[in-house]
């Protein structure tokens, strides 16, 4: 009965609301019709459902070593532009980059400056995250290269800027933090030298050597175009670099016309729309609703994955994501419809069936083994503790992070991941106890290669800046690791300071930076990144004691703590539960010591009340996950729970171990 008053009423609202429209707005289809309520909001949604000029595109990587102001100064780009950014280091979406100042994962947003659109990619500055740079690097036609302009370019940055060199980028240097007092004209000068000499060793073009120069303070939010300490008032922002950005980088070279197709170079998991596919669009233009399908090169031909309908768009603008109706060739955007499609692969329209080249990723060079947690203290914390849940947790990971192979391990129910280093690994691990996984993993294992019935391993370049009184230990540590010092000299603007560059087996790394923090005493500064493949060095000095095994299972108890202190360092503290084949401190020796740590005292008719409260113990050394990695030996294992990191031997069982003993060791 209510129904015909009720649909006038609809029509009525209807009629008034296209009457409300442009003339040019009202044969729109429906959903592309722009529904607006003042004319300041307009313009906005009409760029929400057209494609931009290929010509107003600018794509960008900010690509540096660690600690040298990327992610700082890419909160100074937002907020410049007028983004609304929630906190510091507003593109560190991940917790565990916001816990350790850290990018772990490659980051892309869209900001707006003049009359073009730039699209600005942030990368980790870590070689063990090399994976996230490279895949990256094939969506943007230039470069910001950031580097302090105190420390001067490092190892790290060389490992970047070659990805970058390698596809012909033409980089934008940037020299960071002038405003510290240490840093002068002459210091800039001569870290700008540095860099064209670090460009000429890595093959760079004649225009590519041509890089504009740039100064800036990310911390005090300005850029400047010659070197000043202080700018005006008027000219504390970025106005300057993001110029630069629009005058030196080229807009991507893109055919409208030409059919779509997209590589993808980033993906992600949403709990509704399923798999978001990121890519740079190389040609064509994609609508919501458009057939498309995804294919995947081989050595036999392309194949076809699957086809589909896409179902969204969208494009993530300054901190927030927002959906488009449609992209064109040379944008950079996300897409939503298909659940075969990953890294690497292509989407395309549904006559195209040519596959986009994919890019190519340096090898890994480590490798340890995730499996089960078999002792006896399993089950406890974690909610996924079978080998199939490990399993398909890995190969997600290997879904999304294409540094990171996972293979069938030797023994049922494990599976050998390879990776680029130990904090990458470190990293994947950490992330799954914090998911609920309870595993036990093997030691980093370097992955060598044979050539020519030569025996190579990886090297690393490193470069450590100590103080003078730590030299001699730091050389000499690292001569039983097999490293080679290149060069040594005073740093620049630092009285008392020496910087050493070395070359170094990465198997002598391993575990190297806890050692090193110790010897240091927390002042010296250490950077890795992987060199190349070169012939095997032989085997380590003594880098490791002995460690103390509990031959008990029960309660630590601080009666057995107190009389095993002198024996050597231990990792446990009273109240903790041990069992037989834990380690629970290493030993002053460098053999093992199987030790009771749950033995209490006997209980006599003659004993004080208040005895055993008079027991001292010093402070244990507690190991965290990374320094689990780094310590542990080729016979044992580090069992990781969501509440705890246990070092226990391979072998419960003492007998079994006496019997492996004589193996050799890696």
């Amino acid at each position: 009965m209510a129904a015909g008053p009720l649909l006038h009423a609809l029509r009525s609202a209807t009629r008034r609301a296209l009457t409300a429209l442009p003339p040019s707005n009202r044969c729109l289809p429906l959903h592309v019709r722009r529904f607006s309520s003042s004319a300041s909001a307009a313009p906005a949604s009409s760029a929400a459902f057209t494609y931009l000029d290929p010509n107003r595109l600018r794509n960008v990587a900010v690509i540096a070593h660690v600690d040298h102001g990327k992610t700082t100064l890419m909160d100074r780009l937002l907020r410049t532009c007028g983004s609304d950014i929630p906190h510091e280091r507003a593109m560190d979406s991940i917790s565990l980059e916001r816990e350790r100042g850290i990018t772990i994962a490659s980051k892309v947003t869209s900001i707006t400056w003049k009359d073009s659109e730039l699209n600005m990619v942030d990368t980790p500055g870590h070689a063990d995250f090399g994976g996230e740079v490279e895949r990256v690097v094939g969506m943007v036609e230039g470069a910001i290269l950031v580097v302090d302009a105190g420390e001067g370019p490092l190892a790290q940055t060389k490992f970047v800027l070659a990805k970058a060199l390698k596809y012909g980028l033409r980089p934008i240097l940037l020299l960071n933090k002038v405003d510290r007092p240490s840093v002068s004209e002459e210091r800039c000068d001569e870290v700008e030298s540095l860099v064209f000499d670090l460009f000429a060793n890595l093959g760079a073009s004649e225009e590519q050597l041509d890089f504009p120069v740039l100064y800036a303070s990310a911390k005090e939010g300005w850029a400047s175009s010659t070197f000043t300490k202080s700018p005006e008032e008027g000219a504390r922002n970025m106005s300057q670099l993001l110029d630069a950005i629009i005058k030196y980088v080229p807009p991507p070279t893109a055919n409208i016309e030409a059919p779509f197709q997209m590589l993808v170079s980033m993906m992600e998991r949403d709990f509704y729309l399923g798999r978001i596919l990121l890519g740079r669009i190389s040609s064509g233009v994609v609508h919501v609703g458009d057939r498309v399908h995804g294919l995947h090169g081989t050595d036999a031909g392309v194949e076809k994955l699957e086809e589909g309908k896409v179902v969204k768009l969208m494009k993530k603008k300054g901190t927030n994501m927002v959906t488009v109706e449609s992209a064109g060739a040379g944008d950079i955007v996300s897409m939503a419809g298909l659940n075969t499609p990953s890294i690497g692969h292509t989407v395309a329209n549904v006559e195209i069936m040519t596959a986009l080249p994919t890019v190519e990723l340096d090898p890994p060079t480590i490798s340890m083994t995730f499996g089960v947690n078999d002792s006896p203290l399993a089950g406890r914390d974690g909610t996924h503790l079978t080998g199939g849940k490990i399993g398909d947790r890995l190969m997600a990971e290997a879904e999304t992070n294409l540094a990171i192979n996972v293979l069938p391990g030797v023994i049922s129910d494990s599976f050998e991941v390879q990776g680029r280093g130990e904090l990458q690994l470190g990293i994947l691990i950490e992330n799954m106890r914090r998911e609920g996984f309870e595993l036990s993993v093997s030691p980093p294992r370097v992955m060598y290669k044979t050539e020519n019935g030569v025996r190579l391993e990886p090297l690393e370049e490193v470069t450590i800046e100590v103080n003078e009184e730590h030299v001699g230990l730091v050389v000499e540590a690292l001569s039983h690791r097999r490293a080679e010092v290149i060069d040594m000299g005073p740093v620049a603007g630092h009285v008392g300071r020496t910087r050493m560059s070395l070359t170094c087996p990465s198997r002598g790394l391993v575990g190297y930076r806890s050692v090193f923090s110790s010897e240091t005493h927390g002042t010296g500064f250490m950077h890795r990144a992987f060199l190349t493949y070169a012939k095997y060095r032989g085997p380590l000095g003594n880098v490791r004691k002995g460690v103390l095994v509990s031959v008990g299972r029960g309660i630590i108890t601080s009666y057995a703590l107190m009389s095993l202190e002198a024996r050597g360092t231990l990792f446990v503290t009273p109240g903790m539960e041990s069992y037989d084949g834990m380690i629970i401190g290493e030993h002053s020796r460098d053999s093992d010591l199987d030790v009771n740590p749950v033995r209490a005292k006997e209980l006599t008719n003659v004993r004080a009340a208040s005895k055993d409260e008079n027991v001292r113990l010093s402070p244990p050394r507690l190991m965290t996950l990374e320094e689990a990695i780094g310590y542990v030996a080729s016979d044992e294992l580090i069992e990781v729970t969501p509440k705890s990191v246990r070092l226990r031997k391979r072998y419960l069982d003492a007998n079994k171990r006496k019997l492996m003993r004589n193996k050799p060791k890696d």
